[in-house]
């Protein structure tokens, strides 16, 4: 659980050399983001200056964070790397796997008791290789990392896609898949294009009903879902010094619904009292000693577009409180402007559910801000209209707040408080419904809200806003309402209208708990067995993928050809799966069973070409993986966004799928695809997608001479005996296509390892 200084200096010691060989390299004056990229850069690359979004960059990251739904294939892999401990400090966290029913205690007692077995795993595993261990109930793994191991001017990887959640303190915080965490894990290099920059300038300051929430909501707006691909998102101005640590860690979250590599703030003193506050005061003082580097240049600050590739300009004194959605996160709504266009839209007013928490928003400050509305509900007389639920983000901030009574108030105003844990962000969550496929609407304070992601039913519209703007609409339980303006009718018959919400940054008694819930590793793991039962549905050691054939894909089979918007969740759902994330062969069974065909419009439904016959996505696949016939799946723009899981990349390889062709990708799932040894390409020209039929045998050509920024072809064969042939593009350095020869990353680390 402790922090390391000595690493922390050293690393520290190394930004005076770094910064100025950079400066040095390049000509010009630097960016934060830069700063720390230079002073992360491995030891090969440590001499080179990079062109944006151009070239593939080794970086040596301080420290790895895991979730334990990710945590158990991550790990499962490392245990075949053939290395007797980490290399790199590193924590598994078990925060997705309790499922929210009925309240904190009790789901968290049958979450132990349901997943016993892949609790004793990870708890055995990091034992073994020295990796700490945070229990069920000991929070989210964001918040957990913010309040203990997060630091200015660091460089973590880890295996969710909200890992940025620690650039509130400074941190480049990447969101990785498993294969890259396990090339940490065991020393190696991490590779990353080195990205494009965005600068945010926030000027002003937050009042009123406004937060940092609603600074994401409308990035997300300007941006898109897909805007910050391949980019990592710099926040600067006075704006961005007036908001507190947390308020940062929650725009940086957030800034994966953009596509961001991640989001980052520099180091201030709301930085260095965050770190007080958490005990971390020696941390402080050695950031307040390198303060120069932590942030960005004065002069790129004052003439950003001459250092940012892009810039957006924020002010907080004006910005609306947002609701964002539905169905997608950067569907930007201001308050004044959202009534309308509920009734626009025909989307249900009547609100069913209010959730807040999660690892977006569930600080002390965001707990007291949402009490304060909470309070005044009570004090007014308003009875609450809507289900509500708190899911605090760890232990820390729990007892923190169930001490100083606002968990009480939440209580007395109708809520149910959640486990410390991930629970109905995604899909973990228990829906009290009489009708669970009625059109409905529920208001989160979590980040995404993709059709389906929170309960399953496609008719639920989410909507995303900050926690006190949920409170209240949960209170009305009608989207219609304006909290900043409207008033409810209370249980006397009086008209009564919100006061703005009031909140703290910090408790002004300190943070105090009894059981944060660390377990620390042996200091000698290698008596430690690892014990995997071989008939367990839950967890399966793994076996490699085969190599490359040596010659063209031909005569692929079409699995599908999805329509729109194919995220992780649609690849890979969550929810009642997540139990089978330690299970390859089991969890495949979901394998794009959430992706639309373009042929027929429905999800789970395709064209077995060997029965003629449709059927389930996985099922089809095994067919032909039983018969010894590759298939290819076609996708559309920004294929795979969403979460970091590589399971999305792992059941296509492992049911046999050969190539992956799509408009675009997402970042991290198109670098999980390289790692799993998966072909991933992309169409040259767009319009190609429309070729595709349904009953094509598809050939790939080209991979005999396989090379970087070299093209490869596509070949369709039509089912009338005609074929036409296009060209496709591929992203794969000297090194990834290594990969892909070899049948995965993990094929090279174990041979490396053996040798």
């Amino acid at each position: 659980m402790a922090f390391d200084l000595d690493m922390i200096k050293k690393v520290y010691d190394r930004y005076s050399t770094r910064v100025a060989a950079a400066r040095k390299a390049t000509g010009k004056h630097l960016t934060l983001t830069e700063k720390i990229l230079y002073a992360h850069l491995s030891e090969g690359d440590a001499h080179k200056a990079f062109g944006r979004g151009v070239d593939y960059v080794d970086f040596a990251p301080d420290r790895v964070a895991m979730q334990d739904a990710t945590a158990q294939m991550a790990l499962l892999q490392f245990m075949q790397a053939g290395r007797p401990q980490v290399a790199v400090p590193s924590t598994v966290h078990c925060d997705h796997l309790i499922q929210a029913k009925i309240g904190a205690d009790e789901d968290l007692s049958t979450a132990k008791d349901v997943n016993k077995e892949v609790y004793d795993f990870l708890a055995s595993v990091s034992d073994k290789y020295g990796l700490g261990f945070w229990k069920p109930g000991a929070g989210i793994i964001h918040q957990v990392v913010l309040e203990n191991y997060a630091f200015p001017g660091g460089m973590m990887i880890g295996t969710d896609s909200h890992t940025p959640n620690a650039g509130g303190l400074g941190m480049i915080a990447i969101g990785v898949g498993g294969a890259d965490a396990c090339d940490v894990m065991a020393g190696l290099p991490w590779e990353l294009k080195f990205p494009k920059l965005i600068g945010v300038k926030l000027t002003g300051k937050l009042s009123g009903w406004t937060s940092a929430k609603d600074v994401i909501l409308k990035v997300a707006g300007i941006l898109t879902v897909k805007g910050g691909t391949g980019a990592i998102v710099e926040y600067f101005g006075e704006g961005a010094r007036s908001l507190s640590a947390t308020g940062k860690g929650t725009i940086c979250n957030m800034g994966a619904e953009i596509g961001a590599t991640t989001s980052i703030f520099g180091y201030d003193e709301k930085s260095a009292t965050y770190l007080s506050g958490t005990k971390r005061a020696d941390i402080a003082e050695l950031a307040n000693a390198v303060a120069e580097h932590l942030t960005g240049d004065p002069e790129v600050y004052a003439n950003p577009e001459q250092y940012f590739d892009q810039v957006i300009e924020i002010d907080l004194n004006e910005l609306e409180p947002h609701v964002n959605g539905p169905f997608t996160p950067d569907l930007a709504w201001p308050i004044s402007k959202f009534a309308a266009a509920v009734k626009e839209n025909g989307w249900p007013a009547k609100l069913e559910v209010g959730l807040i928490g999660s690892c977006t928003n569930s600080s002390y400050e965001d707990i007291t801000r949402s009490a304060s509305i909470a309070k005044q509900a009570i004090d007014k007389h308003l009875k609450t209209n809507a289900e509500f639920t708190i899911t605090p983000g760890s232990e820390l901030v729990r007892y923190t707040v169930e001490r100083d009574g606002y968990l009480g108030t939440f209580e007395s105003m109708g809520g149910v408080v959640l486990a410390n844990a991930c629970g109905p962000c995604i899909g973990q969550w228990a829906r009290h419904t009489n009708d669970p496929t009625r059109k409905n609407s529920i208001i989160t304070s979590f980040n995404r809200n993709f059709a389906k992601r929170q309960d399953g039913n496609p008719n639920t519209h989410a909507f995303v806003a900050s926690p006190e703007i949920v409170t209240a609409f949960a209170i009305a339980g009608d989207l219609t309402f304006n909290p900043l303006t409207d008033t409810l009718t209370n249980a006397k018959g009086e008209q009564v209208k919100f006061d703005e919400p009031e909140g703290l940054e910090m408790p002004s008694k300190g943070y105090a708990v009894e059981d944060a819930g660390y377990q620390a590793p042996a200091e000698d793991g290698s008596s430690v067995e690892v014990k995997v039962d071989p008939r367990s549905s839950r967890l399966q050691l793994l076996d490699p993928f085969t190599a490359w054939e040596g010659t063209d894909i031909t005569g692929l089979k079409l699995l599908i050809k999805a329509k729109g918007k194919c995220t992780t969740d649609h690849i890979s759902m969550a929810g009642p799966w997540l139990k089978f994330r330690g299970h390859l062969d089991n969890i495949s069974n979901n394998m794009l069973i959430g992706a639309i065909n373009y042929f027929n419009n429905t999800a789970d439904s395709v064209k077995n070409e060997l029965t003629g016959e449709y059927g389930p996505v996985p099922a089809t696949q095994r067919d032909y993986k039983a018969h010894g016939i590759g298939s290819i799946v076609v996708g559309d723009e920004n294929y795979g966004e969403g979460s970091s899981r590589e399971h999305a990349a792992m059941e296509p390889r492992h049911l046999g799928v050969r190539a992956i062709l799509v408009k675009s990708f997402a970042r991290i799932h198109e670098t999980n695809l390289k790692k799993q040894g998966m072909l991933g390409i992309t169409f040259a020209d767009s319009n190609d997608y429309d070729k595709i039929q349904e009953d094509d045998i598809i050939d790939i050509t080209g991979l005999t001479t396989f090379s970087p920024d070299k093209q490869l072809t596509v070949v369709l064969h039509h089912k009338d005996g005609s074929t036409e042939s296009f060209q496709v593009n591929h992203t794969y350095n000297a090194q990834q296509i290594e990969w892909f020869k070899a049948g995965g990353a993990l094929n090279i680390i174990r041979k490396q390892m053996a040798s």
